[in-house]
């Protein structure tokens, strides 16, 4: 474990800037924005989300991702009498310092043309006062559209959207809250606002070699998406494409169950070690730092097995600092003032 322990490899006595990223959420009324972040970030299961009220104005919430990235997350009112105020008398206050833009559009919207001219207003305002922002597009609710006709009507949806979206490139993802579409969306969403994330990657390499695994993948504690991972040549032979977002479904799961069955509250720990040990393979998965899990796939063999935990344990460490909170500071690339809006 040397190279993990070499001080010079991500210098932690160096102050990091704390990153604070202002990620607005919009889409139209009804179109699935809160069910989407209740499920990510706050452990519902999809049949729970009915419950959920339609967003009044703004619900802003702080989300610690990793130590070091804070998502000042505005999940925004699609009524006509909010999009117009965001528009006109709030524009500057909502679209300054945007990091993200993550719009949601219905795929069943009985007027989609009239859902083009809103997110055509939305585009404009956000080139005015963010436009080095990002831009995600999420056409939702994919799972009511006839399985033979989804690929036809997505793609003509993203043709649309993408047309009216001026210098903005936007990042098109198909999603429904009934599956695990609504992980790889996020999952890539976050992926690239996380810190330190060439550090994390390179270190996690090292650790999956020296371990002789087949594959490594590094979940954010919460909402368990995948931040990082890595597999050896074996791993990459995996034939499952989407075996990231199922794992991160499925824990979310396991954890839904845990709570009702132990009485804890959905965002507690409610495990720190799971292990699997089958004729084929062996499996851990087991609480890394202080905002991660790290879960690790090896040929089976108890030694392998044994030894493989015990060097994840002496790598934390490591991966600690890479995770560490900064000092306070104010970061001038992000959204300085963001928080105080």
């Amino acid at each position: 474990m040397d190279n993990l322990n070499d001080s010079t490899a991500s210098p932690a006595s160096e102050p990091r800037k704390q990153k604070k990223k202002k990620v607005l959420l919009m889409g139209k009324s009804g179109s699935g924005k809160s069910s989407m972040r209740s499920i990510i970030f706050s452990n519902y299961v999809a049949k729970d989300t009915r419950r959920l009220g339609a967003t009044i104005d703004v619900d802003l919430s702080s989300v610690k991702f990793l130590g070091n990235l804070t998502l000042n997350l505005w999940d925004c009112g699609g009524q006509d009498a909010f999009m117009e105020n965001y528009l006109s008398q709030q524009r500057q206050h909502v679209f300054s310092n945007v990091g993200v833009l993550i719009y949601v559009f219905d795929i069943e919207s009985r007027d989609f043309d009239r859902d083009l001219l809103t997110y055509r207003s939305i585009i404009a305002a956000l080139g005015q006062f963010s436009p080095t922002s990002s831009v995600y597009i999420l056409v939702h609710k994919m799972d009511l559209v006839v399985p033979n006709q989804r690929e036809d009507i997505y793609n003509d949806r993203v043709a649309l959207i993408r047309s009216k979206s001026d210098a903005f490139a936007p990042i098109p993802f198909a999603t429904s809250i009934w599956d695990q579409s609504l992980y790889k969306a996020w999952a890539e969403i976050i992926h690239d606002l996380v810190p330190n994330l060439d550090q994390i990657e390179k270190h996690l390499g090292e650790l999956g070699e020296m371990i002789e695994a087949e594959e490594v993948l590094l979940f954010e504690r919460s909402s368990f998406l995948v931040v990082s991972s890595w597999c050896s040549a074996i791993g990459a032979m995996n034939p499952t494409s989407d075996r990231f977002e199922r794992f991160s479904n499925i824990i979310k799961n396991f954890k839904q169950t845990t709570s009702r069955y132990t009485g804890t509250p959905k965002s507690a720990e409610q495990f720190s070690l799971l292990e699997m040990k089958l004729p084929n393979f062996s499996l851990f998965i087991v609480k890394f730092t202080t905002n991660t899990y790290l879960s690790v796939c090896l040929p089976p063999g108890e030694e392998r097995f044994n030894s493989a935990m015990e060097n994840c344990y002496i790598a934390r460490n490591k991966f600690e600092d890479l995770d560490a909170p900064a000092k306070k500071s104010a970061d001038r690339g992000a959204t300085s003032g963001a928080t105080e809006a």
